[in-house]
């Protein structure tokens, strides 16, 4: 992209192509990238990849690496298109699929994030037990206490250690001439290494 003044992470919001996709904020982003603990020629999924703001994100780490980006939707899979372009990010593959089938093919993953699941938390994760090589993580994001249980229950079945966290963020905006403060919904980072 020209001009491109940022560095990752930390790409500003406002620079991705949204439409009504929901997208990772840019600050649970930068939380996201730190628990991923990328190497630049890492293999990396990003499932349930939305409109590809952390794909975008993850692509500037990996110089020599490949995220996949995963996504059902078809609406979103133009925006993971759009952003890629925006961003001049080539080592994005844009898979178009639903996950667990659509893992089948890919290579195995040093790191695999999990944004989205449509309801399929449980098949994806023991999928996703087979293709992490050693030493992977998975990190898995969750805005409901119900995948936040079902992704510790399936995961410490898998035996792997955990390390969750909560994030919230709250933002000001401007009304008249006053900031208000206006909170983002709190999101559970669920870490998981064998």
């Amino acid at each position: 992209m020209k001009n491109w003044k940022y560095r990752t992470p930390g790409i500003p919001d406002d620079l991705f192509f949204r439409g009504e996709v929901p997208m990772t904020k840019e600050e649970i982003r930068a939380v996201i990238l730190s628990k991923l603990k990328l190497r630049n020629n890492f293999t990396v999924y990003d499932i349930g990849a939305g409109t590809g703001s952390v794909s975008i994100e993850i692509s500037f780490q990996l110089t020599q690496g490949k995220v996949y980006a995963i996504e059902r939707e078809e609406k979103a899979v133009d925006l993971i298109k759009k952003n890629r372009k925006k961003f001049n990010r080539e080592n994005i593959n844009i898979i178009n699929g639903t996950a667990p089938a659509a893992l089948q093919n890919l290579p195995s993953a040093n790191r695999i994030f999990i944004g989205g699941s449509s309801g399929n938390l449980a098949e994806i994760l023991h999928v996703i037990d087979q293709k992490l090589l050693k030493k992977g993580i998975i990190v898995i994001t969750a805005i409901t206490l119900n995948t936040l249980n079902s992704a510790v229950t399936y995961l410490e079945k898998l035996d792997f250690d955990l390390d969750i966290c909560n994030i919230s963020v709250t933002r000001t905006r401007e009304i008249k001439k006053y900031h208000m403060l206006k909170a983002l919904n709190p999101i559970y980072i669920i870490t998981a290494r064998r």
